[in-house]
């Protein structure tokens, strides 16, 4: 069984799966999961650990663990924009100026506040009663404002700049844009490296260092993050959408997609709630 209510600043899945592996990948945005019932056996950087009920795992951008579930699980997974955790955190008055925030653990072992804001999230997920976008969007910023009170270090960062494509490193802004206009066709390096101003060496390797993934790797993030926005948001075919996000077929599209997800396109659109 599977939920999903996808928004521009956040995108809640809950999950009821049997036992499997899979990458959690946070891309370019923010992640946490709720582990609501069962057992998770999760690896980051050669140290194995384990989930339990109740627990929670952080991710900041662009980091990723591998996740075997070996009983039947419920879950319930948090993607967040990074300018939406950036607005919160300076309406909630944390912060005032631009500013690397970064989660400084990864694993909750027990937070009954939010265990139970996670419960309260999955309950108006599954339920689809009238006010669900209101209900979910008031205990989603809840979970923000929770997070980053209690488990997010903020480091000024005069390197930051907010821009169309939202919070990114300025030394690297104009190639970050460039991808984002030109989802629909390949880029090579040499021309995402000379937006930049820099040669493809020198680029890749400071991109690398700034975003903790490769240009194409990263590129290959921006499509599958706008091929969601246009499953939830259009009626769009599949065949379409994939042409508008780079891909050379939909088949192609529809493997990187399940891949990334563990859906296809269509069963993506079949699990939406409020649409």
């Amino acid at each position: 069984m599977e939920k999903i209510l996808h928004t521009r600043q956040f995108i809640i899945f809950y999950r009821q799966a049997r036992s499997g592996q899979w990458i959690i990948e946070s891309q370019d945005k923010y992640q946490a999961l709720f582990l609501l019932r069962g057992e998770i056996n999760y690896s980051i950087d050669d140290k194995n650990f384990k989930l339990k009920d109740g627990a929670a795992l952080l991710l900041s951008p662009h980091e990723t663990t591998a996740a075997t579930a070996s009983n039947r699980v419920e879950s319930l997974s948090l993607t967040l924009d990074p300018s939406f955790v950036f607005d919160m955190a300076v309406s909630a008055n944390l912060i005032r100026a631009e500013a690397r925030i970064l989660f400084r653990t990864q694993l909750i072992a027990q937070d009954e506040k939010l265990s139970h804001l996670a419960s309260d999230l999955k309950v108006e997920l599954v339920k689809t009663e009238a006010g669900q976008a209101v209900m979910t969007k008031a205990i989603v910023d809840q979970i923000v404002v929770h997070l980053l009170r209690r488990y997010a270090n903020f480091r000024r960062s005069d390197e930051l700049e907010l821009s169309r494509a939202g919070l990114v490193d300025r030394r690297i802004r104009r190639a970050v844009e460039l991808m984002h206009t030109h989802l629909d066709r390949d880029l090579p390096l040499e021309e995402i490296a000379s937006a930049a101003y820099l040669s493809p060496f020198h680029f890749a390797r400071l991109f690398k260092k700034l975003t903790g993934a490769s240009p194409h790797a990263y590129l290959a993030q921006l499509r599958q993050a706008r091929a969601l926005d246009l499953l939830a948001e259009t009626d769009l075919s599949v065949t379409a959408i994939s042409q508008m996000v780079g891909y050379s077929s939909s088949s192609h599209f529809t493997k990187a997609f399940r891949q990334a997800t563990g859906l296809t396109p269509r069963g993506f659109r079949q699990a939406l709630v409020g649409r």
